[in-house]
């Protein structure tokens, strides 16, 4: 009986730490080296001074490639007025799919491959995809979405981030 209490105990410590960092605000992304397709790099202090949406995403996942049209629409809505996008390719997804489907679909936004999975570690053991991140102007993570966002909502979060100084 107290075996399973322990492991209760463990789970309840387990969930509220997840839902802490899912729910977390002001958390400050971490540092990491984004390498593009053109071969440039992007540091995580580079998103500073923007509200940017880091997408963790894989050619091979359905959900990544049916939010995309959603991605760029959002971008193009919101750019001219301090708002970027970064999109990480998986470790898995082989390069030259990654390259392809940035140029078939006009990508209008910095693309990025993390080859070792060093990013994608780096930023809260991302394994699913789709998985978002929302980085306010001074660098910190405002929200985490795990799947499609609702996108009504991002907008709505993105205006506000926007309209802070």
């Amino acid at each position: 009986m107290k075996r399973i209490w322990y492991v209760a105990a463990a789970a309840v410590v387990l969930a509220t730490g997840a839902f802490v960092f899912l729910g977390a605000a002001d958390k400050s992304a971490p540092d990491s080296t984004f390498v593009l397709l053109d071969g440039s790099k992007r540091t995580t202090a580079d998103l500073k001074g923007k509200v940017t949406l880091v997408n963790f995403w894989a050619t091979s996942c359905v959900t990544c490639v049916s939010e995309m049209p959603k991605v760029i629409a959002t971008y193009d809505k919101y750019h001219a007025r301090g708002y970027d996008t970064l999109a990480v390719a998986m470790s898995y997804d082989p390069p030259a799919y990654v390259v392809n489907f940035a140029e078939t679909r006009k990508l209008p936004f910095h693309v990025a491959i993390d080859n070792t999975g060093a990013v994608a570690k780096a930023w809260g053991e991302v394994k699913l995809t789709p998985t978002t991140y929302i980085v306010n102007k001074r660098g910190e993570i405002v929200k985490r979405y795990i799947g499609e966002p609702d996108f009504a909502e991002l907008h709505r979060l993105i205006e506000k981030l926007l309209a802070e100084a």
